[in-house]
């Protein structure tokens, strides 16, 4: 399907004035020039300027959605001249969602010459409270109201990295010394620490829980059934990243330049509209983030026009259930979340 822009700004729009925020992961991509950038604003001597476009798309971007995921905080604590350039190029109502930098969630540095020297060595900053309070919520304080949430990934532990109990443990620890004024949310890549335990343990912290779809997880929709999933009742979260089983080389070879769809992914379509549908059907106490990766299935603007069109037509099918009820009856619809959920 293609993009129509003003219709897509409208839709997001919407859903953002009930609470239900719908984005992408990251901004700058030039694969997206003619759906939702135009060419002509980054054009310098006849060519395209790659410099002038990643420096100042965002405030393009902005036109149309609402919120965002700073992918870019993962790999380095947010300065304060970024940070001050992108809340500058947003209005008011923007929503960023950040990923929390890797220094604080990594437990061992891999073996990649990205990491220099500390390649394969423990990480002496793992779930450090302090460093993550200095060198993070200090340079983020001044623009809080334009932060919808805090993430932190995990990378997928092995079984001589953590039992359940033990990450749980020093998880614990590290979230009990945490301000409590922020949102939170945690993303992990091991499946085999979706249990009540783990939901639990977050929802001690008020913490949410973030639905992810990727190589090594199961599909959302396998995710949101897991009972205690929904961690923090007013804060849920989403990241639609990679068709589970394919790894993250093989979808940046499949996708590029992410200018169009390449392959629809069903399941994800409809975890992604329900998620949508059930934020819209719980506001205003409900915050919801949903975000897409050009690598789930070639371009993120064409999913989420997708995810929209299925979302609104999940809620009509669910009013027109409510409204059809004998004798004038109108109980609450079911959620389109609703699973085995303690």
């Amino acid at each position: 399907m293609s993009v129509e822009r003003t219709e897509l700004a409208k839709a997001v729009r919407e859903l953002a004035q009930k609470g239900v925020y719908v984005g992408t992961s990251s901004w700058k991509y030039a694969g997206w020039c003619g759906m939702l950038y135009e060419s002509a604003r980054y054009d310098y001597r006849g060519k395209f300027a790659m410099s002038r476009f990643e420096r100042n798309c965002l405030e393009e971007y902005a036109k149309v959605f609402k919120t965002v995921s700073v992918d870019a905080a993962f790999y380095k604590f947010p300065e304060r001249n970024f940070l001050e350039t992108i809340m500058g190029q947003v209005p008011e109502d923007f929503q960023f969602s950040f990923k929390v930098t890797d220094t604080i969630t990594i437990k061992k540095f891999p073996n990649l010459p990205k990491f220099g020297m500390r390649a394969g060595e423990n990480n002496a900053d793992f779930l450090n409270a302090e460093l993550f309070g200095e060198a993070f919520l200090k340079s983020c304080e001044p623009y809080r109201n334009k932060i919808g949430l805090l993430m932190f990934e995990f990378g997928r532990f092995f079984k001589t990295d953590f039992s359940l109990a033990e990450f749980l443990e020093v998880l614990d620890e590290f979230l009990s010394r945490l301000p409590k004024d922020w949102p939170y949310g945690i993303e992990i890549r091991n499946r085999d620490f979706l249990v009540p335990e783990y939901f639990n343990a977050l929802a001690k912290h008020g913490v949410t829980y973030i639905y992810n779809s990727w190589t090594h997880m199961p599909p959302v929709k396998e995710q949101m059934a897991r009972p205690g999933s929904i961690t923090n009742p007013n804060l849920v979260a989403g990241r639609f990243l990679l068709k589970p089983g394919r790894k993250f080389e093989d979808s940046v070879k499949l996708f590029q330049p992410y200018d169009r769809i390449k392959e629809p992914n069903e399941d994800a379509r409809q975890a992604g509209a329900a998620l949508i549908a059930d934020g819209e059907r719980y506001e205003p106490r409900r915050k919801t983030f949903v975000y897409i990766n050009n690598r789930l299935e070639g371009n993120a603007l064409e999913t989420i026009a997708a995810m929209i069109e299925r979302a609104v037509a999940l809620l009509t099918e669910l009013r027109g259930t409510a409204t059809s009820q004998p004798d004038g009856a109108r109980p609450e619809s079911p959620s389109p979340c609703d699973g085995e959920r303690a």
